[in-house]
């Protein structure tokens, strides 16, 4: 440990990334709650090495991690989720410290990839309407439908990243993160959303929040009623940037009252029956009776959370951060160990393959390698 020194915000990031409070971790590390809260706060400098190790062990990070200083300087904006009010904060800083770490792999690859610029409009009103517009003209989509919205955000600069969910209290969420004084945005979704009609409302969503919300705004101190409404302008906004009101009532002609057409409708634009129908609601094509006689048809019909065309329709996951790593490994720029190993060194950042292959989205095994024992090169002598 010469020359190393415990870094106490390593530990406690590393325990919120994992899910543990200051009493589980330190039941799992046979330690007092408050001697933990000690090493957290760097209050007790020099754990036995042995303490560390186990550390490393019961949280899967290298014994390196907890000596390296924070060399990345990551600022985090407002976290925008959805069901907010339903999720738990402990949930919520998960994946805030799983954002963190994504910055930093990000401005280690920075280094020798060129990302897109971040292209989004300036806009400084709050009509959800007109916001849904400017970003289409912004992003020259006209009003046809998007066929791959990951792909279009990720092109555009505003990186996308699926997390796990162990339930369903998480759709979706976004981040403002500030890396050494470049911004960039970062949208998250579950995995447990499978379908294009879903994955697409969600993120437009989160879309719909970068640009109508403030970003330096303590999302936690907000009223219920105040989230509330600032979750109904982004719903509001996914509805106008997926479904733009002249190509869609065009579409809708004189069959708005009739499920089954909707379904057909969602085989060009992706979005659900559910959020169609609210479309049309807002835009004055049904009256709020037949938009309420329809919910509850599709709830007696039980398509109301399974619709038809979810197990067909899909989209593609996110592959900004995977083509960058191939780029790298593909043009010998590193090897599978020379890139982990040089996250660690460059930007004193020392995961493990398997977890810098989970934060960005890679394939298993992308990044693994083994350490093999040189051979000796010796020549067989022949015998007279």
């Amino acid at each position: 440990m010469e020359n190393k020194k415990f870094n106490g915000d390593r530990l406690k990031a590393a325990r919120i990334y994992r899910g543990y409070t200051v009493a589980e971790l330190a039941e799992k590390l046979s330690l007092q709650r408050q001697t933990v809260s000690m090493y957290e706060n760097n209050k007790i400098s020099t754990p036995e090495y042995s303490v560390i190790q186990n550390m490393g062990k019961e949280l899967g990070f290298p014994i390196e991690f907890f000596l390296q200083p924070n060399c990345v300087s990551v600022k985090m904006g407002s976290t925008y989720f959805r069901s907010l009010l339903t999720t738990s904060k402990k949930y919520r800083s998960e994946q805030i410290e799983r954002i963190n770490l994504i910055a930093q792999v990000f401005s280690f690859i920075s280094e020798y990839i060129d990302f897109p610029g971040t292209k989004l409009p300036r806009y400084t009103g709050n009509d959800p309407e007109e916001a849904a517009m400017l970003l289409r003209s912004e992003w020259e989509i006209g009003e046809k439908p998007i066929e791959n919205i990951i792909y279009l955000v990720e092109e555009n600069g505003i990186f996308v990243s699926s997390f796990k969910a162990e339930s369903n209290c998480v759709d979706a969420f976004s981040q403002l993160i500030d890396i050494d004084g470049d911004s960039k945005y970062i949208i998250g979704y579950s995995d447990n959303k499978t379908t294009a009609a879903r994955i697409h409302f969600d993120i437009a969503h989160e879309l719909g929040h970068i640009l109508l919300h403030e970003w330096s705004e303590d999302v936690d101190a907000l009223s219920k009623e105040e989230f509330k409404d600032i979750e109904h302008q982004a719903h509001a906004f996914a509805g106008a940037f997926l479904l733009p009101r002249d190509a869609f009532l065009k579409d809708l002609g004189i069959y708005g009252n009739n499920i089954d057409y909707y379904c057909e409708l969602k085989k060009k634009w992706r979005v659900s029956i559910s959020a169609m129908i609210r479309r049309a609601y807002n835009l004055g094509a049904i009256s709020q009776f037949s938009y309420q006689q329809m919910m509850r048809l599709m709830q007696k019909r039980g398509i109301k959370k399974f619709e038809p065309l979810d197990d067909i329709l899909t989209t593609a996951e996110p592959t900004l951060f995977y083509t960058a790593v191939n780029i790298l490994l593909d043009q010998g720029v590193f090897t599978a160990k020379e890139f982990v190993q040089g996250l660690s060194i460059d930007c004193s950042l020392s995961l493990t393959s398997c977890e810098i292959e989970s934060l960005l989205g890679l394939p298993k095994g992308m990044l693994f390698y083994e350490d093999k024992v040189p051979e000796h090169r010796l020549n067989l002598r022949l015998l007279k």
